[in-house]
């Protein structure tokens, strides 16, 4: 998705289209949590300190994050990817990696199938969406990078390498700022550059990672989409713009984090048996909690009262700048039915109803008053700021 959280408000407020927008919270403890393109010519970009956005462009529009309509947007183009295929790996609540290579008799082309899904999401969900259609994961995300705002391209095997060359070595996985600025001490500045290296001068250079640099540099990449049926946890988790303090700030967001899991887990038809809770602090400090359920769950209101107990015994009373809720050690909860088994719960009945009342109006439409009240205030609220 592009600029998805500004594509969200954008879509909803429409007085705010076409203008520099940042979603954000406090000027000078938040963080960008997204940057409209609009915005971003002056150099506004995701997760930059507030303090040093506003004075970028001093003339954006800050509004309040609003993460359940987010959630709702995710979850209906997520719906959207699930007519196509089953083979979804979610990066996040806007990305993710789909595997259609047995839907082309179905559906036809890949970039077929990549038009259709902009399409439908442009039209049901009044977003726009990239693509990038490539053979590998890592090339197809640099495709759909390059193809945004709210466009596709597809990069054949055989142009693989000729696609990669130009781009910044920055561009290639695992690359952060310190390997960065070792490769440019080497002389090497593109992507091609590492490509053209052979393999054991960057090994010698950059230890068993000199391989890796190389096989992406060329395209190799042998890691295939692992839906969540196959992944071995399932989890959701937010940073949020504002260091939260307290539980009563805390508890929507872990909440609405397990209700999330909930979902997903019944969508791939698994259940998890260990919860996990993780928290970041606002020194960066990251912990993680988990524990072991008495049977495998696909309920969000049993994983967010695990991670809730969770949650009292370690958050401390410090500030929390993120949350996520995870369930481990899957099955798919096909156990052995005896002549006496017990019927199924209530709450999958339950459940099961949500679910369609979620496909056919959002993930929104039915929730829960914790999660209402923790809302963010929308665009019109005095307290977002017009600069």
């Amino acid at each position: 998705m592009d600029a998805f959280y500004a594509s969200v408000e954008q879509r909803d407020h429409p007085e705010l289209r076409g203008k520099p927008l940042i979603v954000g919270g406090h000027e000078k403890r938040g963080v960008v949590v997204a940057a409209s393109y609009e915005v971003r010519p002056f150099g506004v970009r995701s997760a930059m300190p507030m303090a040093r956005a506003v004075k970028l462009a001093p003339h954006a529009i800050v509004v309040r994050p609003r993460f359940s309509a987010y959630s709702q947007a995710s979850d209906q183009v997520f719906g959207i990817f699930e007519r196509y295929t089953p083979l979804i790996e979610p990066l996040s609540l806007d990305e993710a990696f789909l595997d259609v290579t047995a839907s082309v008799r179905l559906f036809g082309a890949p970039a077929d199938i990549a038009r259709r899904i902009r399409a439908e999401i442009a039209k049901e969900v009044s977003l726009p969406a990239s693509a990038g259609i490539a053979g590998v994961k890592f090339v197809a995300k640099m495709a759909s990078d390059l193809a945004k705002p709210n466009g596709q391209r597809e990069v054949p095997t055989a142009d693989t390498v000729a696609f990669l060359a130009p781009l910044p070595v920055s561009r290639l996985w695992g690359v952060g700022p310190k390997t960065e600025e070792s490769l440019r001490a080497a002389g090497l500045r593109t992507i091609g550059d590492v490509a053209a290296r052979d393999v054991r001068w960057l090994e010698d250079r950059f230890g068993s990672s000199g391989r890796g640099l190389w096989e992406l540099a060329h395209g190799i990449d042998p890691r295939e989409v692992v839906p969540d049926r196959a992944a071995k946890s399932v989890g959701a988790e937010d940073t949020f713009d504002e260091d939260l303090e307290g539980l009563e700030a805390l508890r929507p967001n872990v909440h609405d984090q397990a209700l999330r899991v909930g979902r997903r887990l019944r969508r791939a038809g698994v259940k998890g048996r260990v919860v996990q809770l993780k928290l970041k602090f606002a020194d960066f400090t990251l912990i993680t909690r988990r524990t072991t359920l008495a049977e495998p769950t696909d309920d969000g209101q049993v994983l967010y009262r695990a991670a809730l107990e969770l949650l009292e015994r370690a958050h401390g009373h410090r500030p929390v700048r993120l949350t996520g809720v995870s369930a481990q050690e899957l099955d798919t909860g096909a156990a052995q039915l005896g002549l006496f088994s017990a019927p199924p719960p209530r709450s999958a009945k339950l459940n099961a109803a949500l679910d369609k009342i979620a496909e056919r109006f959002g993930s929104k439409a039915v929730t829960t008053a914790d999660i209402v009240g923790g809302e963010e205030q929308p665009p019109g609220d005095p307290r977002n700021k017009k600069r």
